[in-house]
């Protein structure tokens, strides 16, 4: 790493323990450091002071690490900011989440002082050589544009729920999973899809599996729990009401016209 340029790290972690080490390894060798103790306000740092690089906790209060590198993954300003996980959640499990969420690097705690080091030094060399490419910073500025926020929410909770759409969490777990609160996330809802939440996601539940039956030959009871519905006469019913035919005589329908 060039000695010349001092990069800028944010460190998003809520163990004082954990930032007074990261921040006595950084300090030493000349980085600058910015710190935030949940992942909300990790967010809203990282949109406002584009750091090169951040080192992100997964269990955090307000909002967790994963529900915080979603966030910023899907913010044009900040999705292409490295993001390293320091966590002593590292089973395997939680190190191909982070990886899934598009993290560069996942290391365990208690971790290894000239371990964290070198990885951040990879990774921020990395940065430099991308500095005016891929990195180029975009005009909006998301701390007066309240739209562009709402977009961010959007785009991340969509994803999240279709992530899980057999096992969706509940309206106030999601909305705290999300940094935001019920209330938010409906109108941010409502102003795109003229729909609360709850009720976009059945729309999109039902969407996707009447898609299943039109383009596969999937079991219908097979599509209906894939998509979280209780039993198969739950499914049938959403389907019914929904599209005012049953989900076997569309599929019937379907192969007669396929055949004439």
């Amino acid at each position: 790493m060039r000695g010349d340029i001092k990069p800028n790290i944010l460190i998003i972690d809520d163990s004082t323990l954990d930032l007074r080490l990261l921040i006595e390894m950084m300090t030493v060798r000349k980085m600058r450091l910015n710190v935030a103790f949940d992942g909300k306000d990790g967010y809203n740092k990282a949109v406002m002071q584009q750091p090169d690089l951040i080192l992100l906790d997964v269990v955090m209060p307000v909002m967790d690490g994963f529900a915080t590198c979603r966030m910023l993954k899907n913010n044009q300003r900040t999705r292409n900011i490295p993001i390293i996980f320091l966590s002593a959640a590292s089973e395997v499990e939680n190190r191909l989440e982070g990886f899934s969420l598009g993290a560069v690097d996942y290391v365990g705690k208690p971790y290894n002082e000239q371990e964290v080091i070198a990885r951040v030094e990879v990774h921020l060399n990395l940065v430099l050589q991308c500095k005016g490419g891929a990195n180029a910073k975009p005009d909006c500025d998301p701390v007066a544009d309240m739209a562009c926020r709402d977009s961010v929410l959007l785009r991340t909770a969509t994803q999240y729920l279709r992530e899980n759409l057999s096992q969706p969490p509940s309206p106030d777990v999601l909305a705290k999973l999300l940094g935001t609160n019920e209330k938010r996330l409906n109108q941010v809802f409502q102003n795109a899809f003229s729909l609360p939440v709850f009720a976009w996601l059945r729309e999109e539940k039902l969407r996707m599996a009447r898609e299943l039956l039109v383009t596969t030959e999937i079991a219908i009871a097979d599509i209906g729990e894939h998509f979280g519905y209780s039993s198969p006469a739950n499914f049938a019913k959403a389907f019914r009401e929904r599209f005012d035919c049953s989900a076997r005589e569309l599929r019937t329908e379907l192969k007669k016209h396929n055949m004439s």
